[in-house]
């Protein structure tokens, strides 16, 4: 694939090997604002790669390099996510500015670019997350409408989990340890929850523990996850 170099200066060294994929959108009114931003050293925020709405590929920062895209965040015991993981933005105007669902150009091109990245690193499904996984009182990005289950059938991420489910009738602090065991900060435990919803039950986000949230759980902590996009 084609990829533009559009250097950034806002970076710094790794102290930590690259295990993650943190998935974002930009979140600005626009593809131009959201590069431009990136590449403002006064805004102090960077990511590896942005993805424009034509499929166009820019590489802001080298992936040796720690870019400054996760903030404060935390997945599977990580806090520095920066240094533990390659940051893509998704050009979309996010929540804030009309939220819409991403383009099939944009979507070809983000899941040839995981691909990639995911091969050179050998990053494990599990740790391709979104930012609203690893920092959920704070993002909600890249949202309900990013395709997880395309990324799912490439094995590049994990599957919504569909078959063989079991409710283990778990209670809330039941629940909500089973999640701290499969990766999220659960400090806050309605952001946690909806974050999980957002990502593996996006069709009803309200943030309750119910039936169907505890087997899709169970079902993710076991070692192969069925889904239909498995």
């Amino acid at each position: 694939m084609t990829i533009i170099d559009t250097p950034s200066p806002n970076f710094d060294e790794r102290t930590l090997p690259i295990s993650m994929i943190v998935l974002h959108y930009t979140g600005m009114q626009d593809g131009p604002s959201a590069i431009a931003r990136l590449c403002d050293a006064a805004a102090k925020v960077s990511s590896h790669y942005v993805v424009e709405e034509d499929g166009t590929v820019l590489r802001l920062v080298a992936e040796d390099k720690r870019a400054w895209h996760a903030g404060r965040s935390h997945w599977r015991g990580t806090t520095d996510i920066n240094s533990a993981s390659i940051g893509i933005e998704i050009v979309n105007p996010g929540h804030e500015f009309g939220y819409r669902p991403f383009t099939e150009p944009q979507i070809d091109a983000v899941v040839r670019l995981v691909a990639a990245i995911k091969q050179r690193h050998a990053i494990t499904r599990g740790n391709v997350v979104g930012h609203s996984d690893i920092a959920p009182t704070r993002k909600r990005d890249p949202g309900e409408l990013f395709p997880w289950s395309k990324l799912a059938k490439l094995r590049l991420a994990l599957p919504r989990p569909t078959r063989n489910l079991m409710d283990p009738m778990w209670t809330e602090g039941g629940f909500l340890l089973a999640l701290e065991r499969f990766g999220y900060d659960v400090t806050e435990s309605m952001a946690a929850i909806m974050a999980f919803q957002r990502r593996f039950r996006p069709e009803l986000i309200d943030g309750e523990i119910d039936a169907e949230c505890r087997m899709i759980l169970l079902a993710l902590l076991l070692p192969k996850p069925q889904g239909d996009d498995d």
